[in-house]
């Protein structure tokens, strides 16, 4: 006994502690082999913006507020159409089958479970139909798409997308070329054999001829622009269209000028041009181009509940995770993904509660400091 009194003995299960975003990320990487690891987890040319892009959120701190009444909080929002559990969606992510076999199907049934949305990525390993269909009706989807030189296919896309009930196209905007990736080219990255990405209608023996960076320049449009993509797509879809790829308000008002329905605030998860700001630091001048006039949402970096709290205090209307859902397919497949968005909105509601928030609606800026240049934290308006 220590000081004369009893010892606590600690009662664990035969399975690891997870507790936070650190601990899925550490089981996932010992079981991805290295080559797969470095294709998730890096971003382009020196990491900076994949590393600001949490770095990012620890420039503001939270005022909890005392004695409020937090009985009926809810965490509830729309997006899409759809009343989800908390502002969170799972990012268009590819090459899920890579981290686990069930890929994009297992993610889509840990998204029906945890009351949230998902977009599919172009680069999905299994098909549209197939990816909608694991979520009985669940879950809300959106399509990600790039340009394409092939049109024809790309409308094929959008009606296999429309068919199967997605209610957003994400058309990303920001990668006229592929970003830089040293460990795709240092390890010659390519998709392991037996994966084809049927959204693309691209076999496993296609997609192996050519490199990831190869490959995709072979298919998207670098000719794309702002009047002819955002117009062509309304012609040919009822969806939402959404911009994916934003970082300035000299987007953001184009976005709206051209009549899109919404965008995220993204720099690709740090994986394109190295150096553009963290999104959370792009977020507020975005928001404030804005001015109410469509949705804003974010990705990148969010690994807390903390995390989405101070993107919806500045202005976020949801907030979209990529890298965590990997993560957790990798260290449990469905599972695991169920793990890590539980494990979200867990943190989530507790920053809520202990903030005094009792929805979405009263979180705003004045529930944030920031160090001035002078060091005096200050609350922001």
């Amino acid at each position: 006994m220590a000081g004369g009194g009893p010892v606590p003995v600690p009662v664990k299960g035969d399975d690891p502690t997870i507790l936070c975003m650190e601990d899925i990320k550490a089981i996932a990487d010992a079981k991805l082999p290295e080559v797969a690891r470095d294709f998730y987890n890096s971003g382009s040319t020196y990491q900076t913006t994949i590393a600001e892009n949490s770095s990012a959120f620890s420039k503001y701190r939270l005022r909890s507020r005392v004695l409020v009444d937090v009985s009926r909080l809810t965490t509830t929002t729309t997006c899409f159409g759809r009343t989800i559990k908390f502002p969170l969606c799972v990012s268009p992510a590819g090459l899920q089958a890579m981290a686990h076999p069930d890929g994009e199907v297992a993610t889509s049934r840990a998204c029906a479970t945890a009351g949230v949305n998902m977009g599919i990525s172009s680069f999905s390993n299994y098909s549209v139909e197939e990816v909608v269909g694991a979520s009985d009706g669940g879950v809300n989807f959106a399509m990600q798409m790039y340009t394409m030189k092939d049109r024809a296919l790309q409308e094929r896309i959008i009606k296999h997308a429309e068919a199967a009930g997605c209610k957003a196209i994400l058309l990303t905007a920001d990668s006229p070329v592929l970003g830089v990736r040293y460990n795709e080219w240092r390890n010659d990255f390519r998709t392991p054999a037996g994966l084809g990405f049927p959204v693309l209608e691209l076999t496993s023996e296609t997609i192996r001829q050519n490199t990831h960076d190869s490959g995709f320049m072979a298919f998207n449009d670098d000719s794309h622009n702002w009047a002819r993509e955002v117009a062509w797509l309304r012609e040919r879809t009822k969806m939402q269209i959404w911009i994916k790829g934003v970082v300035t308000a000299e987007d953001t008002e184009l976005a709206i000028q051209h009549g899109c329905d919404g965008v995220i605030v993204s720099n690709h998860g740090g994986r394109q041009l190295d150096g553009v700001p963290a999104t959370i630091d792009a977020l507020v001048e975005c928001v404030d181009a804005a001015r109410g006039r469509i949705p804003i949402h974010m990705d990148g970096g969010i690994r807390k509940g903390t995390d989405i709290f101070i993107a919806l205090a500045l202005g976020a209307a949801c907030v979209w995770v990529g890298r965590p859902a990997i993560w957790g397919l990798a260290y449990g497949g469905q599972r695991g993904v169920e793990k890590m968005l539980e494990m979200l909105y867990e943190d989530f509601r507790r920053c809520m509660a202990l903030c005094g928030c009792n929805s979405v609606d009263e979180i705003k800026r004045s529930c944030l400091s920031r160090m001035g240049l002078d060091g005096v934290l200050r609350r922001m308006e």
